[in-house]
């Protein structure tokens, strides 16, 4: 007598969340892939990546941690998300792609470098996340560090600390911890931030909602540099930092950068300048210096190495 076949195993995971779709296109050509890469805080970084053509993004909205697929095509954009916050994830896409940023009143032929890289790149927009505190959290943990270092503390703390994302991610991805204030002080440490920058992001975690208010109901980057300069160890390079990465600000300069000013004064004029220096070459383009940054980073002019690049200190083992 023939035995009777095997029942199939059950698959003990659940059944895949389905995403909810859109599409968005644009009014006019803009280069929404570069306006979305942009918020990627290293290559590892886990809550955002780009795979196959496809940008992963992890965040926490204000309704809850939402993953977002987005495929940048020709003359659209193409995103599923999952998660509770995936309904305002994907409201809030156009403006992640540079819909809100309006060039109108650049002028870019105040300099021949600025004009040529403008007419390769006439379709660059600054998106923005909308999403204040972790802007802001990001930018200090770039505090006096160098990249390498800033993004690997940001890689360990969200892996560590934050929310697994939903959806069916290319690699484990994390959205950013929904309480800052209690991540361990033996964390920050292993993950190799400094104190006074823990200390910073602690102690913001503790008015942000007053902060996400105050900043968003502001109307110009000085209202908004006032929110975040009141704050104990921010200072106006990271509050120019967060303005460029929460509200696409077009004008926002990170004065007191390590490199920025002599990259700029190489650019424009040839020759290196301090932070008042570069204040007063991109005054002609008042309101969009920060379109000018981007312009510039895009020429690929650089100046010359003149030593060695800043060695990452590593104060875990004192």
């Amino acid at each position: 007598m023939p035995r009777p076949a095997a029942a199939p195993a059950r698959d003990p995971r659940p059944a895949p969340e389905r995403p909810i779709e859109t599409e968005y296109r644009p009014r006019t050509p803009i280069d929404a892939h570069r306006a979305i890469a942009l918020q990627q805080r290293g290559t590892h970084d886990p809550a955002q990546t780009s795979t196959a053509g496809v940008i992963w993004r992890a965040s926490r909205t204000p309704a809850g941690v939402a993953t977002l697929a987005i495929r940048v095509e020709r003359a659209r954009v193409r995103a599923a998300a999952w998660g509770p916050g995936a309904e305002w994830a994907l409201d809030q896409l156009p403006r992640l792609c540079g819909a809100d940023d309006d060039p109108i009143g650049f002028d870019p032929h105040r300099h021949a470098l600025v004009a040529e890289v403008h007419r390769r790149h006439a379709d660059l927009r600054l998106g923005r996340t909308d999403l204040v505190f972790d802007a802001l959290a990001s930018a200090v943990f770039e505090q006096k560090v160098t990249g390498l270092q800033a993004f690997g503390a940001w890689r360990m703390i969200l892996t560590w600390c934050g929310e697994r994302a939903p959806g069916p991610t290319p690699r484990p991805m994390f959205a950013p911890p929904a309480d800052w204030h209690l991540v361990p002080s033996w964390t920050w440490h292993r993950a190799g931030l400094e104190p006074p920058q823990s200390r910073t992001i602690v102690a913001a975690a503790a008015r942000r909602a007053s902060i996400e208010q105050a900043a968003g109901a502001a109307s110009t980057g000085a209202e908004r540099d006032a929110v975040f300069t009141s704050l104990p160890g921010v200072g106006v390079w990271t509050s120019a930092e967060a303005r460029i990465r929460a509200f696409g600000d077009p004008d926002a300069v990170s004065v007191g950068d390590y490199h920025l000013a002599h990259q700029v004064g190489y650019a424009l004029i040839g020759t290196r300048v301090d932070d008042d220096g570069m204040v007063a070459l991109l005054e002609p383009w008042r309101g969009h210096r920060q379109r000018v940054l981007r312009l510039l980073a895009l020429s690929g002019v650089l100046e010359p190495r003149r030593g060695p690049r800043l060695a990452p200190e590593d104060h875990r083992a004192r």
